[in-house]
């Protein structure tokens, strides 16, 4: 028979394990979202011919990523990772995800553009799909 001690002793490393997809979806997230924020903040200048998106555009999408990407760096490193939270991400990821496929038509972005705006809304589906799995396993 296992002690009360010893059930708590293993709580916490089941904890762990049940939570470790969700923790990997949210970084990659981080690390992505956040590259991409600050590319867009660094890189303005030479993104704007090359994808066809405006200076206008880049900058603030750049602040909302780079800003996002804290948040959600905040939201994955709690000890106890609150579903209303991730909640609010696999949303927020899901908006993006569908934004990008209506920004093809709305952006006159270049050819590269439009192919980079598409491959980022189909990352941002797979990060929200990794996110939901671990949420579930919570």
């Amino acid at each position: 028979m296992m002690s009360s001690q010893n059930a708590s002793a293993v709580r916490p490393a089941d904890t762990a394990r049940s939570d470790r997809l969700l923790r990997f979806a949210l970084v990659a997230d981080v690390i992505l979202t956040g590259a991409n924020g600050i590319g867009y903040l660094v890189l303005a200048t030479v993104l704007d011919p090359f994808l066809g998106v405006p200076r206008s555009v880049l900058y603030p999408v750049g602040v909302f990523l780079t800003v996002y990407a804290l948040w959600v760096l905040a939201v994955s490193r709690r000890e106890d990772i609150s579903r209303r939270a991730v909640g609010v991400v696999i949303a927020l990821n899901a908006a993006w995800a569908v934004a990008g496929v209506v920004a093809v038509d709305a952006l006159t972005a270049t050819g590269a553009g439009n192919v980079w705006i598409v491959f980022q809304a189909l990352v941002v589906a797979a990060m929200g799909v990794l996110q939901y799995a671990g949420l579930r396993r919570l």
